[in-house]
């Protein structure tokens, strides 16, 4: 009796593992640099990138509906770890704890040239980026599907301890 006890309580829950939903690479600029922040997210993730349109007006920030601000990609799937390496690697492993949040963290890159295996493209230039990356636990999709949504609890959600342990496990990444 006491063994079984034992061993239900070291089985981990598999519904509190911690995974990398996606990862979202973006850009911002003017209409001109834009499409070359299109051309350099696409020749570092291998997908196609999108030109984000603001759809508010913004008087103080000259910005109207239909302006073009900037330009984005999602990553998901089986090309995360290997994107995610190579982008960390561009900072070295190390992270600022104050870039940490719930269930996400972002970073930016001031110069695309420092990512590993990448070389400067005349076309583009010299350009920068930011990297969201999202964590998630099976069940979410309770929150996000469009019949019988419900909420999800607090304890749901991925604190900033269990990102920084996850990913100094798995891409042994330190912070400051």
């Amino acid at each position: 009796m006491k063994q079984s006890l034992e061993t239900q309580q070291k089985k981990e829950n598999p519904m509190r593992a911690i995974f990398i939903e996606k990862i979202l690479l973006s850009a911002s600029g003017t209409d001109t640099d834009l499409e070359k922040a299109a051309k350099l997210l696409t020749l570092i993730t291998g997908k196609k990138s999108q030109i984000i349109a603001s759809t508010k007006r913004i008087p103080d920030f000259g910005v109207s509906p239909g302006l073009k601000v900037g330009a984005r990609v999602t990553v998901r799937r089986e090309q995360i770890i290997q994107l995610l390496s190579r982008l960390l690697a561009a900072l070295d492993n190390t992270l600022k704890t104050n870039q940490i949040s719930d269930n996400h963290f972002s970073f930016g890159i001031k110069e695309y040239i420092e990512i590993p295996e990448m070389e400067y493209q005349r076309d583009i230039g010299i350009r920068g980026f930011n990297v969201t990356v999202s964590f998630a636990r099976k069940g979410l999709r309770i929150k996000k599907k469009k019949i019988k949504s419900s909420k999800i609890p607090k304890k749901q959600q991925i604190s900033r301890t269990e990102i920084i342990k996850f990913m100094e496990e798995n891409f042994s990444t330190s912070f400051i």
